[in-house]
């Protein structure tokens, strides 16, 4: 058996998910505040395949020629997704922590780098081609070389119960949220980029209200004017906007609200933000300091089955399917779909 299916397998003989989230994790679909009309979208062609070596280097370029629906390997429970300039994508495993790389041309793709037996969940890509990711309950980040998937560094960040959920690279620093603790993780980079040597811990403050039975902290982005971040509180369906000292303060989005918020994506000064079990995109235009938001649209699609996070490429958002509400077994399907930007 793989590393992967003996975790699988343990897990459910034990009737336990201990490299998940917590049952509070995902808060089961709640009603939005106020009414906005959700739009789906149609599907595009699919049929991707997974199998066989990684293509030669692809370069940029609109996605729409390659599949919409990407094949992920069998049991390998996606969370997080990163894309950069080129045609590739970047998933991380929830059950051991494996980075699987995709071309989107072409659909194929290949395991990058063994995972540490814990989860990898939100993921980043930087212009020097390293991937940072988010380690959920193994209360740790890594920075990988992304062509060739070798750890560049490890950093503990808890060593209290944790789960290090999103990434984000803004100010200069890399931005960790912990979903169960009211604190976010800098690693702040060198002029050159030059990774540090420890985090630093930057606990919030302010308008937030952490509520220890459910799940907080979880996308994360920068503001529109790049002089701040902006983070989801799942368990709530807030949006709060946070200064690099960590006071948070909600941003105004009148009656509406994300409830089962999860992965960000910012576009100028347009907020995407993922709804996970609802199977939602919402899209917001927000003031250029992130202080005041208006809820546009919801988009949903009938390929979505729990998404968890967003990245983008070309004409399209590609989003893995979590599939949060389906028995995690070794040879449960899963995938990611591309939707047109909405």
């Amino acid at each position: 058996m793989s590393g992967r299916t003996l975790a699988i397998v343990a897990l459910a003989a034990a009737g336990v998910t201990a490299l998940a989230p917590p049952a509070s994790a995902h808060p089961a679909p709640a009603a939005d505040r106020a009414a906005v009309p959700v739009r789906s979208v149609i599907p595009a062609a699919a049929g991707a395949t997974h199998a066989g070596a990684l293509d030669p280097a692809v370069v940029s370029g609109p996605a729409s020629a390659g599949p919409a629906v990407l094949r992920l390997p069998d049991g390998f429970a996606p969370e997080g997704i990163a894309i950069g300039a080129a045609a590739y994508a970047y998933f991380g495993s929830r059950v051991d922590g494996d980075i699987y790389r995709v071309n989107l041309r072409t659909g194929r793709g290949r395991i990058i780098s063994q995972g540490p037996g814990t989860g990898s969940l939100g993921m980043k890509l930087d212009a020097r081609g390293r991937l940072f990711v988010a380690g959920g309950n193994g209360g740790d980040a890594r920075v990988l070389d992304a062509a060739t998937g070798r750890v560049l560094r490890s950093y503990r960040l808890q060593r209290v119960p944790a789960f290090i959920n999103d990434v984000a690279l803004a100010g200069g620093s890399a931005w960790f949220t912990d979903s169960v603790n009211p604190v976010l993780f800098r690693l702040p980079l060198g002029g050159y980029g030059e990774l540090p040597s420890a985090a630093t811990a930057v606990p919030l403050s302010g308008d937030i209200r952490w509520d220890p039975a459910s799940f907080n902290a979880n996308g994360i982005t920068a503001t529109p004017d790049g002089r701040g971040l902006i983070i989801v509180q799942s368990g709530t369906g807030l949006l709060f906007r946070v200064n690099h000292d960590g006071v948070t303060r909600r941003i105004d989005l009148g009656r509406e609200s994300v409830p089962n918020g999860d992965g960000l994506w910012l576009r100028g000064r347009t907020l995407y933000v993922v709804q996970n079990r609802l199977n939602r995109i919402a899209k917001i235009k927000l003031d250029r300091r992130a202080t005041r938001g208006t809820v546009l649209s919801r988009t949903t699609d009938p390929r979505f089955d729990v998404p968890t996070t967003i990245a983008e490429f070309g004409d399209r958002f590609y989003l893995p399917n979590a599939r949060f509400t389906t028995p995690q077994l070794p040879d449960t399907p899963y995938t990611a779909v591309g939707v047109p930007r909405p």
